[in-house]
């Protein structure tokens, strides 16, 4: 890495937004220990120019301080130079966790799970987006043309994202025109969402310099496919193996793992207020979207909330290292931190509980009667954010999982955007959020 020129200190935010600070790259290492210093109330920014109200107002900083494992550089390219860059740990004082702090929520959850149940929370992340540019002409779904017209701009992203240590699994396009997909490889729960945070960065990146713009909102505008963040998931075991599947229990799953799920269902509405945690994310959301619109477990059932996907292999010990469970019902405005943390304290809940899996979802629950899903415990998702945010509230069991300040400034944010989107025009929302994100 060159040690000339800026490297930028970022962290994720309550709205999921990469915020940053730069210093000269020769005074890195002098900030290792104490890092920048950042208003409190800075984590209470909305995606726009706003400030939601607080419990710090002007009074307080906190220290964005560099983890020296996530320093990634996006190599120049002849034109633009070389960007480096580091995730930071928001924290009052050097080895003083914030509960603010959305990296330090994930650690601890994550944490918390491994510490009671001695497994570790595995993770990988599916970036649907959206590319726009003046010159740019849409191609019809999955098709060879819609990737070999932007191979350049593919390429280009892949070799980005290897030289920044988050070289994907796929990269690919989606079902819309004009969307495509990142798919990132599995990793330990904290290391997956700061993969997830530094894709989406690189990506903008990426199209800037080849004349695009890159948007991950999950409704770019009303008639746009909309772009999820599916959300996949395993539980390891201490020496690294996948132990979700047992071969012999509900759906393939082993009784923790169908425990973890049950919690996760239980607390499914609180839960979507961090996942899809925008007023526009409900505009993705619904019935026959293939993006759920309903609580429920299915195998493969794509308009499931929770879709288990079984390992494909002869290899019976290779199939069940390639088993997971797919959390649909995320998209990109959410912290991927508060994502991550808000599954794995779900889950936990349900492991501690020893909480039943109800049945599974066989076909698109909107097909069944009311009568079948109400036998089946299937219920439909929160229809707004308001709907996700009352839910959260009304959910005691999910509010000891935060800190107070976390937990009332994330109210606050996001209760300022429920309003801001009641009170804005719908051409005016939608490219706002496809601004933002």
């Amino acid at each position: 890495m060159s040690e000339d020129g800026l490297i930028y200190l970022m962290w994720s935010d309550l709205v999921g937004m990469a915020r940053a600070r730069g210093v000269p790259i020769g005074d890195y290492d002098s900030r290792l220990e104490s890092g920048l210093g950042w208003a409190n109330a800075g984590q209470a920014m909305t995606p726009f120019e706003h400030l939601a109200d607080n419990p710090w107002g002007p009074v307080d900083e906190v220290r964005q301080i560099p983890d020296p494992e996530t320093r990634f550089e996006i190599p120049a390219d002849g034109v633009n130079p070389a960007i480096q860059a580091v995730i930071c740990d928001s924290r009052p004082a050097p080895g003083e966790p914030w509960g603010a702090c959305v990296r330090q929520f994930c650690r601890d959850a994550v944490a918390d799970l491994k510490a009671e149940t001695g497994l570790d929370l595995i993770a990988a992340f599916e970036l649907e987006f959206l590319l726009e540019g003046d010159d740019f002409v849409p191609e019809a779904p999955f098709a060879f043309r819609a990737a070999a017209a932007q191979h350049g701009f593919l390429t280009g992203l892949e070799q980005m994202l290897a030289a920044a240590g988050v070289g994907p699994e796929t990269v690919e396009p989606e079902y819309g025109r004009g969307q495509y997909e990142i798919s990132c490889h599995p990793r330990a729960a904290l290391k997956a969402a700061d993969a997830a945070l530094v894709s989406c960065e690189i990506t903008r990146e990426a199209a800037r310099r080849h004349g695009l713009r890159a948007s991950f909102s999950p409704k770019p505008t009303p008639n746009h496919v909309g772009n999820g963040c599916h959300i996949h998931l395993s539980l390891a075991d201490s020496q690294g193996k996948n132990v979700t599947s047992d071969g012999a229990g509900p759906l393939g799953l082993g009784e923790t793992a169908a425990q973890f799920c049950a919690g996760v269902l239980k607390h499914m509405e609180a839960v979507l207020a961090f996942t899809a945690p925008s007023p526009v994310s409900y505009h993705r959301l619904g019935p026959h979207h293939w993006s759920t619109g309903y609580r429920c477990i299915g195998l493969q059932n794509r308009e499931a909330a929770l879709r288990v996907m079984p390992g494909i292999s002869r290899d019976l010990e290779k199939a069940a290292k390639g088993f997971n469970i797919e959390m649909r019902a995320a998209d990109c405005t959410a912290s991927p931190y508060l994502a991550l943390g808000v599954l794995a304290r779900a889950g936990l809940e349900g492991i501690r509980g020893e909480m039943a899996l109800p049945p599974p979802a066989e076909i698109d629950p909107a097909d069944m009667t009311e009568e079948e899903r109400e036998k089946a415990g299937i219920t439909p998702l929160p229809a707004s954010l308001d709907a996700a945010l009352e839910a959260l509230k009304t959910d005691e069991v999910a509010r000891a999982w935060f800190a107070d300040d976390l937990y009332n400034s994330f109210i606050s944010i996001k209760s300022w955007e429920a309003d801001y989107a009641r009170s804005t025009a719908p051409d005016q929302f939608f490219a706002c959020y496809r601004h933002a994100y």
